[in-house]
């Protein structure tokens, strides 16, 4: 049977266009870095293209294409699997603009566990936890457990057997309770309530007056802070507490903060003040985890992540764009 499109290469690449926006999260799931799932992307349609002759219809477009892509990121993971650092950072963790995981398919309103799921699976808490398995069990994970994939067709897309398939996703479950926060249970995974905005809110201008007193108060006793790819992972309120005051922290003055939202989590973009260029530029972005009415985690990320956020590259004297 001919594959699609087969012979044009417009046709073929329409075809496969409609899929990129799934295929890159689905590759960021596995990789946990926006530009390397990029790449991955790109070489699954190359890949797609080159074999487009062995579509023989007994699967889906789709479905064809999530195992090109799953046995890509498989190759890239095989030549250079990064591992997580001694405390378990994933220093290559980058995040994903909510703007473009709006463009995915809507999940079923009438499923609220799929919704749940489809929200999960993309905070920066779960992708942390992913990166600390081996390639394998990581696919057969989000496979089975993200896109709800039978475990006879993940075997057949890895070449094993159902049984080495469910005994993978069972050592990936494990693996995901070592390293996944005590309270997930207990994660809304929707939009932002009353009380969440007015933490992000409390939590920005505490932030701008540089007083860690009050950020303190905000705080859960547990909280986990960390800046990829800059090493160094805080756990425990005292010890970010403790690195906020030796950081130069205190008394910077001059910020503005933008308010957006990555990997379905509040974030705030902080601008600081340079008089050289009369604008306020990049500094940093915080990403908070939000459990019971406090902050249960902080990642920040450097200022080089702006561009792929759509974030302005600066900011007036007056804080317009």
């Amino acid at each position: 049977m001919s594959g699609p499109g087969e012979g044009d290469e417009p046709a073929f690449s329409g075809l496969a266009e409609r899929h990129r926006r799934e295929l890159h999260v689905h590759c960021y799931r596995m990789l946990g870095s926006f530009e390397d799932a990029e790449d991955a992307v790109q070489e699954t349609f190359l890949r797609a293209w080159r074999r487009r002759e062995t579509f023989e219809g007994r699967s889906t477009f789709r479905a064809w294409l999530y195992r090109i892509a799953t046995n890509t990121c498989l190759d890239l993971l095989a030549r250079h699997r990064p591992e997580p650092a001694t405390g378990g950072e994933v220093p290559w963790l980058q995040p994903y603009p909510d703007r473009l995981l709006d463009e995915l398919p809507a999940a079923d309103a009438d499923e609220p566990e799929a919704v749940a799921v489809a929200r999960e699976t993309i905070e920066l808490a779960y992708l942390v936890a992913v990166q600390h398995l081996a390639p394998r069990p990581r696919a057969v994970l989000i496979l089975r457990d993200v896109l709800a994939w039978p475990a006879k067709e993940v075997a057949a897309l890895l070449g094993d057997s159902v049984h080495s398939v469910n005994s993978a996703l069972q050592r990936a479950r494990a693996g995901m309770r070592d390293h996944l926060p005590a309270e997930r249970q207990d994660w809304t995974g929707g939009e932002p309530d009353t009380g969440t905005r007015e933490l992000v809110r409390r939590y920005t201008d505490a932030s701008v007056a540089t007083d860690i007193d009050r950020l303190a108060t905000l705080l859960r006793d547990d909280v986990r802070c960390s800046m990829p790819p800059t090493p160094g992972l805080h756990i425990g309120r005292d010890a970010v507490v403790r690195d906020w005051a030796g950081s130069g922290f205190v008394g910077m003055r001059g910020l503005r903060p933008v308010l957006t939202r990555v990997n379905r989590q509040p974030a705030v973009a902080f601008y600081l003040w340079r008089e050289r260029e009369g604008a306020y530029l990049p500094l940093t972005l915080d990403v908070l985890r939000v459990t019971g009415g406090l902050i249960a985690g902080i990642v920040t990320f450097h200022a080089d992540r702006f561009p792929r956020l759509g974030l302005p590259e600066r900011l007036a004297a007056d804080g317009t764009e």
